[in-house]
């Protein structure tokens, strides 16, 4: 275990905060709540300079890759080389939801079922897979010979992998992202090191290490893993550091998810204008990934569209940071809140730098929810309509009955919507966990 570091983010005073930020009591006390970003809508300031246009950039280059992830990962040949999920209509849930309100459910629900995504098996195979396939193409090009027109399979050459040898990929990570960045950085060939915080899953540490890669344990949290990966990082000349609290290409390749959702929206027939909104809700972590989707899903599919981040009571990171403005300034453990939760992937106490000030007109809201609610979600998933995820990936359920009532009383005609929850992760995760999560969320049910 690596020594636990200092924090660069000095604490603040939980009685100054909430004198001036009221609107964070309910957080501090661990109250599950729903908050209507009052910014939605506005004219964007737009800090971080990103647009439609990058999104469709990413999207050209996730093309390019295509002929070589169909090489290296076999799973995605039949896709073509494109890494996406199947969206699924809920039926059994919206009864279930119909039940527990004793009211008919407002619209349809489905899911975007990026626990089922290839490679990694979590929607980190969007974001992560991306800024690395970017910084191999730019050694590529800077260093050999490859063009925009070419057949990128030549990748997979002994030639490149030669190449890619001289440079180090690292990331600090509660397991996903990590393994996502890890799997595809060796494959190509990169120098791979992985900063894990102790939230993170044993069976993605094993995976990785089985694929070459190092896997540095903290026995502390994400903010503490992801500050030392970074400096170690930085002493490291050749070390191309990915960093999740403010990359924005990871942030762009989440967001290519818009694209593809379209198209699913259409060949669904899924009505998507004023009179049939569709509410996307997203677990969120440290921002990136839900914040980069969110980000497409405005700029590529507008105003009809509306992202709602899941956060869990004892993690609400983004939510906080966002309420009070002071962002990556903020963490839980600032309002007292002890920051344990059994979403690995949501594990993170201090919110990305990037993803608060992209979302502060872009973000619908957000809802907390208890670490119970998310296992019996997740154990309702597994057994009425045969999706099993990862616990965090049902956060999106764990908020449905008290997001609906909130978006009703903020005018949407909730009615005629359609209900899409981000499931983020799961189809890796062994038998023997699975398992268990689903056994958890039973006995919470039969209580």
């Amino acid at each position: 275990m690596e020594p636990i570091l200092k924090s660069e983010v000095t604490s603040l005073d939980k009685q100054e905060l909430l004198a001036q930020f009221p609107a964070l009591a309910p957080y501090a006390a661990e109250t599950p709540t729903f908050w209507a970003n009052p910014h939605y809508g506005a004219p964007r300031d737009d800090a971080a300079s990103l647009r439609e246009a990058d999104v469709f950039d990413a999207g050209t280059r996730w093309r390019r890759f295509a002929p070589y992830l169909a090489e290296v990962f076999p799973e995605t040949a039949a896709a073509g080389g494109i890494i996406e999920s199947p969206i699924y209509r809920l039926p059994h849930l919206e009864n279930q939801i119909s039940q527990d309100t004793g009211t008919a459910f407002p619209g349809k629900l489905y899911m975007k079922a990026d626990s089922e995504l290839p490679v990694s098996g979590s929607i980190k195979s969007r974001g992560g897979i991306y800024e690395v396939l970017k910084f191999a193409e730019t050694i590529a090009m800077r260093e050999g010979d490859l063009a925009y027109t070419d057949d990128y399979r030549i990748l997979n050459s002994p030639r490149y992998k030669q190449m890619f040898s001289k440079y180090g990929i690292a990331v600090g990570s509660t397991g996903n992202l990590g393994l996502s960045i890890g799997l595809m950085a060796s494959t190509l060939g990169f120098q791979t090191t992985v900063h894990m915080s102790a939230d993170a899953r044993q069976w993605k540490k094993d995976k990785l290490r089985a694929n070459g890669v190092t896997v540095v344990e903290y026995d502390a949290d994400f903010t503490t893993a992801i500050t030392a990966g970074r400096k170690k990082a930085e002493s490291e000349p050749n070390t191309y550091f990915i960093d999740d609290e403010g990359s924005t290409d990871l942030f762009l390749g989440y967001a290519v998810a818009a694209i593809r959702l379209g198209k699913q929206l259409k060949d669904a027939g899924i009505k998507l204008d004023a009179d049939h909104p569709v509410f996307v809700y997203l677990p969120a972590g440290v921002g990136g990934s839900p914040g980069g989707v969110t980000f497409g899903l405005k700029t590529v599919l507008g105003a009809n569209i509306h992202g709602i981040f899941a956060e869990p009571t004892h993690m609400p990171s983004v939510t906080i940071g966002m309420i009070s403005g002071l962002q990556e300034k903020i963490d839980v453990y600032d309002l007292g809140i002890d920051g344990k939760t059994a979403a690995d992937g949501l594990a993170v106490p201090r919110p990305s730098r990037l993803a608060g000030r992209v979302m502060d007109t872009l973000l619908l809201g957000s809802c907390t929810f208890p670490d119970d609610d998310m296992m019996r979600w997740t154990a309702r998933l597994a057994e009425q309509e045969h999706h099993n995820v990862e616990p965090s990936g049902a956060g999106g359920l764990a908020i449905l009955e008290r997001s609906f009532p909130a978006l009703a009383k903020l005018g949407y005609p909730v009615e005629n919507a359609t209900h899409i929850i981000w499931a983020t992760g799961g189809s890796m995760v062994p038998a023997a966990e699975m398992a268990d999560y689903i056994k958890t969320g039973d006995r919470l049910l039969a209580e």
